[in-house]
C-alpha cells in the first residue's frame, strides 16, 4: 500500500484511506442500511489490508460508535481522523445535522467523539466546513488550539472549499485540509497543490466520483463529463471508469490520501487493487486533463 506523509503532522498516511461515512446508517442523509456484524467486517478488512487513515465525522451517525465498538482494540493500527461543528438532531424519520459554531459545541462534540470511538485522543480533529466569518466569530481556532493543548488531539485540520479555502491555506493555522476533488469535479485541482506548498496534509474525498451511476452512487449530470470528454478511450484493457477515476485523483502530485468509503468488501478489494496499480502515466495523466479541460472541466482557481 503506497503511503505519503500528510504535510506538516509528519503522519506517514496510505495514499487510499477509509472513509467512514458510508457506515452511517439510514438517518443521516438518506445512507443506507447497514448492520453491526457489515460494519464489523468492513472496518476491520480496511485494517486487515493495511489502509491506516479513517475519517469519520461526529454527524456520521452509527459511524464513530461503530469504530469504537469494533476497531478500538486496534487503535494503534490506525491514524483517526474525525469533524466538529456538528450537531445531531431528532426529526423523527431521520436526523438532521445542523452546524453550530461555538466553544461549547467543539468541547461536547471532541468529548462525545472520544467516547464513542473509545479513546483517549484523536489524530487530527477537522472544522466541518464552516465559512471564514462562522471561523472568526467563533473564534474556533482558539478553540481548536485548546483542545490541542489538552492532549485529546495531535493536529488541526479543516473541511473546505472555495471560496473559503483560501483564505484558509493563507492563514497558515491548519495542519491539513480536506478537499472534494475527482476528474470529474477539478474545480480544487490547484487549490490542493496550494495547500501542500503551504506545509499542510491535503485529504481528498469524493475521489471516485462516488461510482459510477447504477454501480455507485454517482450523480448521472456529473458523470456526463466522462462522456463529453470522451474517456473511454484512455481507459486498458479492463480498466472500469471508477478504477481510472481513482488512478486519476491518485495521479495528483499533491494528494496526501484519497478516503473512499464503502460497507462491501468486495468493492473494498477492487479499490485497494486499482490503488495499488498506482497513478496513471505521464501521458495519459496529460491527455485525461486536457480533454476534460476542453469539456469544460478544469481547476477554477
Amino acid at each position: 500500500m503506497q503511503k505519503a506523509v500528510l504535510g506538516r503532522t509528519g503522519l506517514e498516511v496510505t495514499k487510499l484511506g477509509f472513509g467512514a461515512m458510508e457506515i452511517r446508517g439510514p438517518r443521516i442523509w438518506g445512507g443506507r442500511s447497514v448492520t453491526d456484524s457489515e460494519a464489523d467486517r468492513i472496518l476491520n478488512t480496511v485494517l486487515d489490508a493495511g489502509i491506516n487513515f479513517i475519517d469519520t465525522a461526529y454527524d456520521y451517525g452509527l459511524s464513530e460508535e461503530y469504530i469504537g465498538r469494533f476497531i478500538s482494540k486496534r487503535r494503534d493500527e490506525y491514524i483517526l481522523a474525525t469533524k466538529c461543528g456538528c450537531t445531531v438532531v431528532n426529526c423523527g424519520d431521520h436526523d438532521e445535522t445542523p452546524h453550530v459554531w461555538t466553544r461549547d459545541n467543539l468541547l461536547h462534540n471532541i468529548e462525545t467523539s472520544l467516547r464513542r470511538m473509545n479513546t483517549d485522543y484523536i489524530d487530527l480533529l477537522q472544522l466541518h466546513n464552516p465559512t471564514v466569518e462562522q471561523t472568526e466569530e467563533g473564534n474556533l481556532v482558539e478553540v481548536l488550539r485548546e483542545i490541542q493543548a489538552s492532549g485529546k488531539v495531535r493536529w488541526i485540520g479543516i473541511s473546505s472549499t472555495l471560496p473559503h479555502i483560501a483564505s484558509y491555506i493563507q492563514s497558515g493555522v491548519y495542519d491539513s485540509f480536506q478537499i472534494p476533488y475527482s476528474a470529474l469535479e477539478r474545480d480544487h485541482e490547484n487549490i490542493i497543490s496550494d495547500a501542500a506548498n503551504a506545509g499542510a496534509g491535503t485529504i481528498i474525498r469524493g475521489g471516485v466520483g462516488r461510482g459510477e451511476p447504477g454501480a455507485g452512487l454517482g450523480n448521472e449530470d456529473r458523470w456526463a463529463v466522462w462522456e463529453k470528454a470522451q474517456l473511454d478511450e484512455l481507459l486498458e484493457e479492463g480498466e472500469s471508469r471508477t478504477g481510472f477515476i481513482l488512478r486519476y485523483t491518485l495521479s495528483h502530485p499533491n494528494l496526501s490520501t484519497t478516503i473512499v468509503g464503502t460497507k462491501n468488501p468486495e468493492h473494498l478489494a477492487e479499490n485497494i487493487r486499482i490503488a495499488e496499480k498506482g497513478a496513471l502515466s505521464g501521458e495519459i495523466y496529460e491527455e485525461a486533463k486536457r480533454r476534460l479541460q476542453a469539456a469544460g472541466q478544469g481547476p477554477k482557481s
